[in-house]
């Protein structure tokens, strides 16, 4: 999958332009429908399930120029497991966010006092788990898979994460605002999301380029608040912006100072 000159520098912008162009009329419906955030354990907007428009604008994009041939490889890369060959990436993948929740969890005790003991419904960790590995899926095939490899192959493995941080952060400002939460909340989390995704890119880069690490990973995310007692009721987005500048900053100095990125033109979704 070799890139011609100049393909590499305006995928990515219209990568990201159609999937904010996609993601509108999810948003509207978001503004429009009924409040589902009190109709679920969890506070999930309707606008949520733009999750899948980062899969299907790489697979447009990928169809121009690799025909159905290319789609179906871009799919494929859901479970390429395989690509994962030092298995200890797994506890990174698997408990890195549960210990971060954990930690966000134990300051706001600290901080704030007693707080209500575990309401965990092992059903609903089931079905959710289930529920944002598939969500995970539609975000990471573009986020990962098709847009990551392109940016690191122009900005370098740190100022890629960087900017697809931030990207990827003003993406979730509309759901995030039709579940009802705080400016402050917001900007936090913003902050957080940009540092999340610099970790995300440091696990991808040790992982084989593994989009199924990045999908195990982001299912994490997604799942480990909702652990803390009452379904993340007390999820605190500064604690989690701190432990995931923190947790960046040490990839950085043990990663990104000394390593390329080490992306390849067949690494690249482009032709």
């Amino acid at each position: 999958m070799h890139a011609k000159p100049g393909a590499v520098n305006k995928s990515p912008l219209s990568f990201f332009i159609l999937v904010f162009i996609l993601s509108i009329p999810f948003w509207i419906l978001g503004a429009m429908a009924p409040d589902t955030t009190k109709l679920l354990p969890v506070q999930l907007p309707i606008s949520a399930l733009m999750t899948f428009c980062p899969l299907i604008a790489a697979a447009i994009l990928v169809y121009k120029k690799q025909k159905i041939q290319g789609v179906k490889h871009l799919l494929q890369l859901s479970f390429d497991f395989k690509k994962i060959k030092n298995k200890k990436w797994y506890l990174v993948i698997l408990f890195l966010m549960p210990a971060i929740s954990l930690l966000s969890f134990l300051y706001m005790k600290l901080s704030v006092g007693i707080l209500p003991g575990p309401k965990i419904s092992t059903l609903f960790v089931v079905i959710f788990l289930i529920l944002y590995f598939i969500g995970a899926i539609g975000e990471e095939i573009g986020w990962s898979g098709y847009v990551t490899p392109l940016l690191q192959n122009r900005y370098g493995a740190l100022k890629a994460s960087l900017l697809l941080g931030t990207i990827w952060a003003l993406w979730h400002i509309i759901p995030w605002s039709q579940a009802h939460q705080t400016t402050i909340w917001i900007i936090w989390q913003c902050i957080g999301t940009v540092f999340l995704r610099v970790i995300m890119v440091w696990i991808f880069n040790n992982t084989g380029k593994s989009v199924f690490a990045m999908v195990c990973f982001h299912t994490m995310v997604n799942i480990s608040p909702y652990l803390i007692p009452n379904y993340g009721s007390h999820y605190n987005p500064f604690a989690f912006s701190v432990l995931a500048i923190v947790t960046a900053t040490i990839a950085y100095f043990f990663y990104f100072k000394r390593h390329s990125p080490g992306i390849s033109k067949a690494d690249v979704f482009d032709k």
